[in-house]
């Protein structure tokens, strides 16, 4: 790998583009930096605390949004309302066939990319206004007596105020979109996954340095966190390379005096092909019901869901966490399946799995398989969401003294999500820096 790198600084355009990739990088977590107008820096400092009210759960928008949260930044969005956006388009394109004549037409996946980037803006714009209110909510559920209650003063009533804060994080949206689309032209990678990368992984060092300095047992809680980490990214690599090949052969054509065709080959079905889609999907659902109770009346319902949702903590959370996980991995492997079509690009090459009819049959075999393997993507999907549970029970278990903060510190160090997308994103750049170099008559490094 070292040698790999080597190699790439050697070749000047190969060199550029690491370089292009790093200084986008850069600029983004300085935007991170610039905070929006009015911001109550006391309430921040409140919402940021573990043991709060959703504490955890402003905790984890941080670690996604690279530190954005901490400072409410122009970029507190993040990325986010464009992975909405796209994937509200990839759930409608095989629903409307207006959409899909437009997918199959010249040009037109160029044209679903610009209505993906046309609807990311009043998705920023409703994330900015949501964020906004949740945070709220949040304060008045740390603080009944009426102090602090507001993350930005008079938003909403000072209408200059509310306009300038919502254009500016809209406008923090689409530069990072336009910061991740530049890193996907210019540089090496996918750009948004990148970004999001940059920023998991700029903030994890920040919640370690907390999990270690709020501990009463440093060193063993570190050492738990260090030994499912490790597990989990193993874990992670293992079912995300992992293919199900189905065979295919091609039948022979005969063209003037050559013969084509009479080839085998297959068709790789991943283990886990939604990635972490429906991480996200349940994350959101998940945490809805502690926004919901925020603005009813204060008793004990409220401060239970609030305890059992907000907090990130107890069965409750983690076992609906856990099922909504394993549904939505189920319906979004469905509609991917269903959008690929591969029996009729299969029957229109000429190619059929031996012993299965073409046509229908291939497409209900195909659809059999990836349900069968989609069982063991989408629990481990699962498994992965709950892992900061996981250590918080071993905690709780080995450790039934420690305080809560630090248990909840450990789960925060680093989200399921954020698992996936760092090594996600780490094999797909090793993936693509060796596609470089063995372009350029170098030697691969990856086996």
């Amino acid at each position: 790998m070292i040698q790999a790198l080597r190699n790439a600084f050697r070749l000047p355009d190969l060199r550029n583009k690491l370089l292009i990739t790093g200084l986008i990088l850069v600029i983004y977590q300085f935007a991170a930096h610039v905070p929006v107008v009015g911001v109550n820096r006391q309430a921040l400092e409140t919402l940021l605390d573990p043991t709060a009210a959703g504490g955890n759960l402003v905790n984890v928008l941080n670690l996604l949004s690279g530190g954005a949260v901490a400072n409410f930044s122009i970029l507190a969005n993040g990325v986010y309302p464009y992975i909405t956006a796209s994937i509200i388009f990839q759930l409608l394109v095989p629903i409307i066939p207006r959409l899909q004549q437009i997918q199959r037409e010249p040009g037109g996946q160029e044209k679903i990319q610009r209505y993906t980037y046309y609807l990311t803006i009043p998705m920023a714009v409703l994330q900015a206004f949501g964020q906004i209110q949740i945070f709220n909510a949040l304060l008045l559920t740390n603080d009944p007596t009426g102090a602090n209650l507001e993350i930005i003063p008079n938003f909403g009533s000072d209408i200059l105020l509310t306009v300038s804060v919502l254009v500016t994080m809209t406008a923090g949206t689409m530069f990072a979109v336009w910061l991740g689309e530049l890193i996907t032209e210019q540089g090496i990678g996918n750009g948004i996954s990148i970004i999001i990368f940059a920023g998991i992984v700029a903030e994890a060092p920040n919640n370690l340095v907390n999990l270690v300095t709020s501990s009463l047992r440093p060193v063993y809680d570190v050492i738990l966190f260090v030994v499912i980490t490790l597990v989990s990214i193993v874990t992670i690599i293992y079912i995300q390379e992992g293919v199900r090949r189905i065979p295919v052969q091609y039948g022979k054509r005969v063209r003037g005096r050559k013969q084509y065709g009479g080839t085998s080959t297959h068709i790789p079905l991943r283990v886990n092909p939604v990635g972490m889609i429906p991480l996200i999907f349940s994350q959101a659902v998940v945490t809805f019901p502690a926004v919901f109770v925020a603005f009813f009346p204060d008793g004990p319902f409220r401060r239970s869901v609030t305890e059992s949702f907000g907090n990130q903590q107890g069965l409750t959370y983690w076992l609906t966490f856990f099922i909504l996980t394993v549904a939505f991995t189920f319906f979004y492997s469905e509609v991917m399946i269903g959008n690929q079509n591969l029996a009729d690009s299969l029957q229109r090459q000429g190619g059929f799995i031996p012993g299965i009819r073409p046509g229908k049959r291939t497409q209900d075999y195909i659809i059999r398989v990836t349900r069968r393997i989609t069982l063991v993507g989408a629990v481990f999907l699962g498994i992965i969401a709950v892992v900061p549970g996981i250590v918080d029970w071993i905690n709780g278990i080995i450790f039934p003294g420690e305080a809560v903060s630090s248990t909840l510190n450990a789960a925060t160090v680093l989200t399921g999500a954020g698992l996936i997308i760092v090594v996600g994103v780490v094999i797909d750049f090793m993936r693509q820096l060796e596609a470089q170099l063995v372009m350029r008559n170098y030697e691969g490094f990856m086996r």
